[in-house]
């Protein structure tokens, strides 16, 4: 990788990204609409457009992204600009498109001195743009698009595409750009921009049912019509590679334009982690005569149908993938070993270096460490230096390795394969966004920093339910050093303006960003009715208002846009948030429904007919994607089955979850349930029910439900035993069930009391209910997280005091976290801190002495280097920290249960010898270890997913 070249790029773009335009993301302005600068370019104007000249001897795809910029400013305006091939420029107004060496007319400018690319020339992929006053003869003024090479100069051209409105979703998503009378450019110094990962691409993977019925019901099949679609989209957003789709499919056989099309389009075609040579694997199928996979029995006929991969793409821009898997996407048999595998590649660039170039070394290779050929690597094997080493996570989105100092001497340099989208253990996810931009951001963040930067490939299943990850991951990859941590929320920002416009953007952000975080913390195919606790923290209830509160608000948004925005605010917006809030709904109602049937109550029906009206509305919205919006183009793309999953794969159909439907009798009869409890009375193993504790501290009321076991309704009274229990229904009639909140009036309740007492009478039965209360002496003066409930709950971002050591320092990553956010340490690849000095403090206040647990939630992050596992140490006071090892427990349900849970959550003992003032404290001692939060259990913790609501801090 040409580390040095894109150093000029990348400072300039952190310069200049904090004067952003809300037509393009991260790039300075050049495009104006009204009130433009002097001597800017008019691309159209009063009805005319600007000309157009680009070189017929250009590369084929500058030809054709210079129709598209022609398009795009008619698209935009009305004015149908003219595309010239050939020929003089003349006129006021006129736009130079052209690449250094291949454009006379480019060339001519420099020559003369009118334009000056040195910042741009012999650079991977860069671009430059630039207005120009008087630079030929006939000529004003002209806007000049070069680039150092073909993509650079189609790079520059879709550049100025976004810039005037066109969304790259433009066709994928249905964005339409806003109309104006004028357009400008302006750009009187040069800008100029090149990336810093080298291949930057997207794989079609996983693409059945959805993506698949969709092309063959529009295109007929994966041939280069549909592919063409993609490799626009692609350089749209200054991606440069594609794995094309392989489940069944075969890209050079399926169609033989295909491979020409993506190179005359400029995309760089490689094939998947176990598609060697530039064979898709079907093809096996289909041509290797019955024969085994597997090199030990069938060499010859395996060497003879690599040696047709590299014929059938001769010429052709790629990146050839070595090695070998087993068949069919499996670990190779057990007899497969790391001296059969470096045999293979040796053949394998025996062929390259006959087929393609004698010098093999000028090939671009990769080497995929996927699965257990990582495991390979860690043996011994090793292939040769000029050989990309293509680093893959855990198919949930947490890196497995990077390059250590010694590996990233290697000329083949590395790269990642990630995933938004995977078919396996320990459960299938397939159907939606599921991964948040901040989680994306710190693990592309640690492979730049630990130059994993040749190339960044990630798994995008069907391609549109991934539009805003897709977009996200290849922006940060084209110039990480413009994203920076505290730049994050200023991305969706300037995402939703773009494709929607200032006036809903903050709200479309958050939105968007949000649904994703939700959907972070359990994917909704792994969702169970009791993934939530039903009865702890009311934590099944707040998922599901968080989710529909950002659903009734993208509804809001969605009646308020111009009708020519809503078919893409549904793909992109609507559609996404409203089915995972109806999904969360679903499964936390049918939980409910459980959970009232084994407590008798007559709402249990109720629930049962709710869940069916949400299992009915999830199929509405899906048929409303697939029918309705945008007239039907969208048709079989969301038939992805996402509900009844029982183990890693996918149901054949959606299955409702199952629900308790029962015989209701006729006459009333009182039942009684509390918060923090799913016991009800009367009922042969309840006693008297108790509330959690009202806590002065947080002030929070907690509740009880009056409920009834029959058809008949029947009236209720509550009383209270102290006169400042507050209950905001303490009579009422119930049908089905009433839900009472239960408080106190703070400034009446006595220093000391720890109890109260209700009495609740109806349907000729009465009852009674502790109520727990907390007001200690001297609660005014205490400061820090107060213990309430048992328990300290402290999000990682609310710290007392960050202390730091030498040059580093702590980073939040904003929404980084289940809850809140994440804490790190900067540098990611600074050496592990063996005796810890960095720390975060956490003050608190306890009111008891003993033993506690430490529960400490971590992103789930992977043994990222060789070594024992990643470490964090965790203390109390002056005592000596405790060094824990996040990977300790190497073990595959380990690793199930942190990918499941999209967190690591670990837990120490401490013992406290007073009650009072304590303190916290969090030390790092190695890089790329992730905090989100710490929960304190002083005997009070209840079950539930995400673990106590945060504590007061006084």
């Amino acid at each position: 990788m040409r580390q040095g070249a894109f150093a000029a790029g990348a400072m300039l773009v952190a310069l200049l990204c904090h004067a952003l335009p809300a037509q393009a993301l991260g790039q300075k302005k050049l495009a104006w609409f009204d009130q433009p600068p002097t001597d800017a370019v008019a691309l159209a104007r009063n009805g005319q457009a600007a000309k157009l000249y680009v070189d017929s001897a250009d590369h084929a795809g500058v030809l054709r992204a210079a129709g598209d910029l022609r398009a795009d400013i008619a698209r935009v305006s009305a004015a149908e600009p003219v595309l010239n091939k050939d020929g003089k420029p003349t006129g006021a107004d006129v736009v130079i498109i052209g690449t250094i060496g291949k454009s006379a007319l480019i060339d001519q400018l420099v020559a003369e001195g009118k334009l000056d690319v040195s910042a741009i020339k012999g650079k991977w992929e860069g671009w430059q743009v630039q207005t120009l006053r008087k630079p030929l003869p006939g000529v004003e003024r002209a806007l000049v698009i070069a680039g150092s090479d073909k993509r650079g100069t189609i790079f520059g051209i879709y550049e100025m595409s976004e810039q005037i409105g066109v969304s790259p979703w433009n066709w994928w998503a249905d964005v339409p750009a806003a109309k104006h009378a004028n357009v400008y450019a302006s750009a009187s110094a040069p800008v100029s921009d090149a990336p810093v990962v080298q291949y930057r691409g997207i794989f079609l993977n996983d693409e059945a049912p959805a993506l698949t019925d969709w092309v063959k019901q529009r295109y007929g099949g994966f041939n280069h019509q549909f592919y063409e679609k993609v490799y626009e989209l692609i350089l749209r957003m200054r991606g440069n590679y594609l794995w094309p789709a392989m489940w069944g499919k075969a890209f050079y056989d399926d169609d033989k334009q295909n491979g020409k099309v993506a190179d005359e389009y400029g995309v760089v075609i490689g094939t998947s982690h176990h598609e060697p040579m530039m064979r898709a694997h079907d093809e096996w199928r289909r041509y290797g005569g019955g024969k085994p996979w597997d090199y030990n029995r069938a060499p010859e006929a395996l060497r003879e149908f690599w040696t047709q991969g590299m014929r059938v793409s001769q010429g052709q821009e790629k990146v050839i993938t070595l090695g070998m898997r087993g068949d069919g996407d499996e670990p190779m048999s057990e007899g497969a070993n790391v001296s059969l595998l470096e045999r293979i590649v040796t053949d394998q660039r025996k062929i390259i270096a006959k087929e393609v170039n004698p010098d093999v070394t000028k090939v671009p290779q990769v080497w995929a460490l996927y699965k257990e050929v990582q495991e390979y690597y860690e043996k011994g094997m090793r292939v040769p230096d000029d050989v990309m080493l293509l680093w893959c996570d855990d198919n949930w989105g947490n890196i497995r390795r990077l390059p250590t100092a010694a590996e990233r001497k290697r000329a083949g340099g590395a790269g990642v394969y990630y995933h938004f989208d995977y078919v396996g253990g320990p459960r299938s996810y397939k159907w939606l966004n599921v991964t948040p931009l901040p989680k994306v951001w710190e693990q592309m963040h640690l492979a730049w920093q630990y130059q994993a930067n040749r190339m960044w490939i990630v798994n995008v299943g069907d391609l549109k339910p991934m539009e805003v990850p897709i977009e996200f991951f290849l922006t940060y990859a084209w110039n990480p050093a413009a994203w920076p941590a505290e730049r994050l929320p200023d991305y969706l920002k300037l995402w939703a303006t773009r494709e929607f416009g200032p006036e809903h953007a903050d709200d479309i952000a958050d939105i968007v960003g949000k649904y994703a975080k939700y959907n972070g913390r359990r994917k909704p195919e792994q969702l169970e009715p009791t993934t939530y606790s039903l009865v702890n923290y009311n934590e099944a209830q707040r998922i599901v208002d968080d989710y529909n509160a950002i659903a009734a608000r993208a509804e809001k948004i969605s009646a308020a846009l111009p009708v020519d925005k809503r078919d893409a605010f549904f793909q992109l917006v609507l559609y996404p948030v409203k089915a995972s809030a109806v999904v969360n709904d679903l499964y936390v109602t049918a939980g409910l429904n459980q959970l009232y049937g084994v407590q008798g109550r007559a709402a249990t029906n109720d629930l049962a007919a709710r869940a069916r009206a949400l299992f009915a509305e999830d199929a509405e919205l899906a048929r409303r994607y697939q029918e309705d919006i945008s007239g039907g183009k969208w048709h079989h793309m969301m038939s992805q089955t996402h509900l009844g999953y029982t183990y890693w794969n996918q149901p054949p159909r959606n299955v409702m979850p199952p629900v308790t439907q029962m015989q209701v009798p006729k006459a009333a009869d009182m039942g009684v349930a509390v918060e923090g409890s799913a016991m009800a009375w009367p009922g042969r193993e309840t006693g008297v029910l108790s509330l959690p504790t009202l806590d002065v501290f947080d002030k929070k009321a907690v509740f009880l439900d009056v409920f009834n076991r029959g058809q008949q309704p029947f009236d209720y009274t509550i009383s209270a035993s102290e006169p400042w229990i507050t209950l905001d229904k303490p009579t009422g009639k119930v049908t089905n069930q009433q839900r009472v909140l239960v408080n106190a009036r703070w400034a009446e309740v006595p220093e000391g009391v720890s109890s109260a007492t209700l009495t609740i009478s109806g349907a000729d039965v009465k009852t009674t209910v502790k109520v727990p209360l907390r007001k200690p002496a001297g609660a005014g003066a205490m400061t820090g997280f107060i213990e309430t409930g048992g328990v300290v709950s402290m999000e990682a971002e609310h710290y007392t005091r960050a202390v730091a050591a030498d040059q580093r320092n702590w980073l939040k990553i904003p929404d980084h976290g289940r809850t809140l956010s994440g804490m790190t340490t900067l540098p990611a690849d600074a050496p592990a801190e063996e005796r810890p000095r960095m720390r975060l403090e956490y003050e608190m206040q306890l009111f008891n002495a003993g033993k506690v647990e430490v529960q400490t939630t971590l992103a789930p992050t992977q043994k990222f280097q060789p070594g024992a596992g990643l470490r964090y140490a965790i203390s109390i006071d002056d005592e000596a920290p405790q060094i824990i090892n996040i990977h300790a427990d190497g073990s595959e349900r380990a690793w199930e249960r942190t990918v499941s849970d999209g967190a690591t959550v670990l837990t120490s003992r401490h013992q406290v010898d007073k009650p009072g003032k304590h303190t916290l404290k969090f030390w790092a001692v190695d890089p790329g270890v992730v905090l989100q939060k710490l929960v304190l259990n002083a005997g009070g913790q209840r079950p539930s997913y995400l673990g106590p609501p945060e504590s007061p801090r006084q």
